[in-house]
């Protein structure tokens, strides 16, 4: 059985990503275009990314984390999973993928 942590549970079939940045930018009632400056791209870039249509790179990530005051390694986390949801959407065997994956974690830190 695959386990995802707390914040990462939400409806799959949504960008959980874009949905986490937006909801967090919602919150501190924060412009998207103060938000596009700090990351050092346009305005319309960043609402790409936030509406999902566009995927933020790794660096950027960690950047929004400082912007939000947003636990780091939290938002990596829901940006990782939306890269692999993205990767195996469309699969019929996307579940027993997932848990192949999680049972060479487990035993990869078993070392």
């Amino acid at each position: 059985m695959l386990f995802l942590p707390n914040n990462v549970k939400t409806n799959l079939f949504n960008m959980l990503f874009a949905e986490k940045i937006k909801q967090l930018r919602d919150e501190r009632s924060m412009p998207q275009r103060q938000i596009a400056a700090a990351l050092e791209i346009d305005t319309a870039t960043y609402c790409k990314i936030e509406k999902g249509d566009r995927r933020a790179k790794r660096e950027q990530v960690f950047l929004l984390s400082k912007i939000f005051k947003y636990e780091s390694d939290d938002l990596l986390k829901i940006w990782l999973a939306d890269q692999v949801y993205e990767m195996i959407k469309n699969e019929k065997e996307a579940k027993e993928v997932l848990n192949l994956v999680q049972e060479s974690i487990v035993e990869y830190e078993k070392g």
